[in-house]
């Protein structure tokens, strides 16, 4: 054998990692460069177009002089806040790298394998990666008109299901469950079920029959609620997500969580991103301003726009000519970076983050040109 083609350390066939870890196909986020173009627009991954506020950053900079030692543990003046802000009991949170942590904390805490979870047919994809890591069947629910249908997800219900998952608003479709309907999916399941509302875009519904699943988890002992600093309070970088369950949940949970899962400057932007009331309402404002505007500029060039609830809006191109991948590259040659989620089954749909004033004239603008080809 020559030397040129002797095994490179680190290259051979090493062990074999566990059964069914090579079959989950890794997450792919959204791209954030295009080739030639220095600043791209890039509205492919529901971030705050205001980006974080004035407080967080103040607090985030003023953490830099604390980052040589390990956080608290148990992230307690965040917990503190966090409670007060929501009206929650601060013993019952679950705080976690990003509320993708707490999804992962849940499924290991009370998976097994041939265990499985239930969610729905175009779910966020983070779900199923780490239950198919702890080896459970992942079961989808058909989302008929792109909602999810609350009877279809019981029926998916057996005696080795152990945990639900809800998005809502839902990722990517934007559509949202009624507060009549997850109070009828809650109490169809059997006891030993885990319902998991994923309400990572709660703060930008105007919806009046939406409802925040707090109130029902406060009495439930099957129930646990998550929540994100990404999307309204723009810190999506320093990945800080909570979960509110019932204080059993939370106990299991805190023996296997990483002891210093939430970093300083973590822990101290998000604080003051709570407080930061104007970042909020200007973050809420825009989107509440912009959604319907690019939804009814976009169907006036004859493309179908979803009714949406979160930050984003999802665009179908049935056009067998004005295709998804088509005005995916058509954008991208304008400068604009958008998400294509085929990998979520939807081929013929993009994504588009909504985006400061000038962001959303140029989607509209540069759709507006596509549609005339």
């Amino acid at each position: 054998m020559t030397e040129a083609n002797a095994p490179k350390p680190g290259f051979g066939p090493g062990p074999e990692p566990k059964r069914g870890i090579l079959d989950i196909a890794p997450y792919v986020g959204g791209k954030s460069a295009i080739a030639g173009v220095a600043k791209p627009i890039k509205l492919s991954s529901n971030e705050n177009a205001l980006g974080a506020g004035e407080k967080a950053r103040e607090a985030y900079a003023a953490a830099v002089a604390s980052i040589h030692l390990y956080p608290d543990g148990r992230a307690d003046r965040l917990r503190a806040a966090v409670a007060k802000a929501h009206g929650l009991e601060p013993e019952r949170l679950i705080f976690g790298n990003g509320s993708d942590e707490v999804f992962a904390l849940l499924n290991q805490t009370y998976l097994e394998a041939g265990d499985n979870i239930v969610t729905s047919q175009y779910a966020f994809v983070a779900y199923q990666i780490s239950a198919r890591a702890c080896q459970a069947e992942v079961r989808q629910a058909a989302e008929p008109d792109f909602r999810v249908d609350v009877d279809a997800m019981l029926a998916l219900v057996d005696g080795r299901t152990r945990l639900v998952y809800l998005s809502n608003p839902a990722n990517p479709t934007g559509s949202f469950a009624t507060g009549e309907e997850i109070r009828r999916l809650h109490a169809g399941l059997p006891p030993h079920v885990l319902l998991v509302i994923d309400e990572a875009y709660a703060e930008f519904v105007t919806e009046p029959e939406w409802e925040s699943a707090f109130g029902l988890a406060r009495e439930a002992s099957n129930l646990v609620v998550t929540r994100t600093f990404s999307k309204l309070h723009g810190l999506g970088g320093l990945r800080v997500g909570f979960g509110y369950a019932p204080l059993a949940v939370e106990q299991a949970i805190d023996r296997i969580r990483l002891p210093f899962n939430v970093s300083v400057p973590g822990i101290e932007a998000a604080i003051a991103a709570l407080g930061d009331e104007a970042h909020q309402k200007a973050s809420r404002d825009l989107v509440a301003e912009w959604r319907p505007r690019l939804t009814q500029a976009i169907r006036g060039f004859g493309f179908e726009v979803l009714p949406a609830a979160g930050n984003f809006i999802l665009i179908r191109f049935p056009d067998e000519r004005r295709t998804a991948s088509a005005a995916h590259d058509y954008l991208q040659s304008r400068g604009i970076i958008v998400r294509g989620v085929g990998g979520y089954g939807l081929p013929d749909c993009l994504r588009v983050t909504v985006g400061t004033a000038d962001q959303n004239r140029a989607v509209i603008d540069a759709l507006s040109e596509f549609a005339a080809i």
